[in-house]
């Protein structure tokens, strides 16, 4: 177990102690109203953290504050792990970003796309181009999610039990097996869209490598950096830290606590999510930040070249388009005007087409449990925020507190 220090002074980091203040009230007021039930805050810059907040609680009912080593649900931050996963096998030539998935996993040979028609009697043609691995790592493979419910595929999934989670008792490769068998929504490398894409990343990995996805995480990602806290499971002598889960009540706003959705996190799951699965810590996820921040090593330990790191910030949208030209729509703070998506992260292209205050460059993820982080390189600076609310997208929340960090840089 480990938590973060705050490691310099934050006037030395260039981040003005009264903007400080302003963040940390502004964040708190997100609990006292009831919104939030509470919160944990990181700011590293230069690869020392320089202020560290935390506000609420863990455990609303049973007073249980946020803590340095509170458990929390990643939900999709899992996605970054699993594309660093994922370009281990790059680097080692297992795998190559232009390869056919079907190659490792031939339920894939043969996708068909979604033409037209009712989801009981859809048209379908066969796909002219094969999903291949950078489809999966760039989420342009036309796979899906069921909680989206905007599109008769996506129905054919939430059908099937695929919606906020996988039917019971069924494994990664049979959760794949099925997949394969659904239409697409498009063309692979024609289009984005939010859905299972990391998962089959994540069976993937486990044929390439013959471990399963938590063995390889545990080996190649978790141990060498020291995340010791992160894994697909909460063990019994660590529940007790497990923050509770919330959602929001449509009639006022309010958290409202939700053990069904929150106790997943307790069990062993069949099916090992490289989309949403892990459980974690903020000091872990700061070690995962650091090693991005920079270029694939952390502390002596290089888990990825600086070249792949850097290939996988660029935008790999088809023609370099951003989200809002060639995305659907998702329940999501995120902004889609100016931001691309590289492999495994949202890619700020450009900032004021955005209308965000950040930096050219800067990337990140979040998922609709509340958490949320970015890296800007050009600031050499890491945020994480961690809570347990869903959807995140709520409130104003990821925008606001972008805005309010950037405010706090004074250098």
């Amino acid at each position: 177990m480990s938590r973060l220090k705050i490691e310099v002074d934050p006037a030395d980091a260039g981040l003005g102690a009264d903007r400080l203040r302003r963040l940390d009230r502004a964040l708190a007021a997100y609990v006292d109203d009831g919104r939030l039930p509470g919160w944990q805050l990181a700011i590293t810059r230069h690869g020392r953290v320089a202020h560290l907040a935390e506000y609420g609680a863990r455990d609303v009912e049973n007073g249980l504050p946020a803590e340095g080593d509170t458990l929390y649900r990643a939900w999709s931050m899992t996605k970054p792990i699993t594309s660093v996963a994922a370009m281990i096998l790059v680097e080692e030539g297992l795998i190559g970003l232009q390869d056919p998935i079907d190659r490792h996993l031939p339920a894939f040979a043969g996708v068909r796309v979604y033409r037209h028609g009712p989801v009981d009697r859809p048209v379908t043609t066969a796909a002219a181009e094969p999903i291949r691995v950078r489809h999966l790592l760039s989420h342009t493979s036309g796979l899906t999610y069921g909680f989206h419910r905007a599109h008769p595929v996506d129905e054919i999934y939430t059908r099937n039990g695929y919606e906020w989670a996988t039917p019971p008792g069924l494994d990664l490769a049979a959760c794949c097996e099925q997949w394969a068998s659904f239409p697409l929504l498009f063309e692979p490398g024609t289009a984005w869209n939010y859905g299972v894409s990391s998962d089959v990343l994540g069976r993937l990995i486990e044929v390439v490598s013959g471990q399963s996805l938590a063995e390889f995480f545990a080996r190649r990602i978790l141990e060498p950096l020291g995340m010791h806290d992160t894994g697909f499971q909460v063990p019994p002598e660590k529940a007790d830290r497990l923050a509770a889960f919330y959602t929001v009540n449509p009639a006022d706003g309010k958290a409202v606590r939700a053990d069904a959705l929150g106790a997943a996190a307790l069990h062993r799951p069949a099916a090992l999510s490289g989309s949403a699965g892990l459980v974690t810590t903020l000091a872990d996820y700061h070690r995962f930040s650091q090693m991005l921040l920079g270029e694939g090593s952390h502390e002596g330990v290089r888990v990825l070249g600086p070249r792949t790191v850097r290939h996988m910030l660029r935008n790999h949208l088809p023609g370099g388009a951003d989200l809002q030209s060639v995305g659907r729509p998702v329940f999501s703070e995120m902004p889609t005007a100016g931001v691309g998506f590289g492999l495994g992260f949202a890619v700020v292209d450009d900032p004021a087409r955005a209308g965000v205050l950040a930096s050219q460059g800067e990337y990140g993820w979040h998922s609709a449990a509340g958490t949320v982080f970015w890296v800007d390189p050009v600031e050499k600076l890491t945020v994480l925020f961690f809570t347990q609310l869903m959807p995140s997208s709520a409130h104003p929340l990821h925008g606001r507190l972008r805005q309010l960090v950037n405010q706090a840089l004074v250098d």
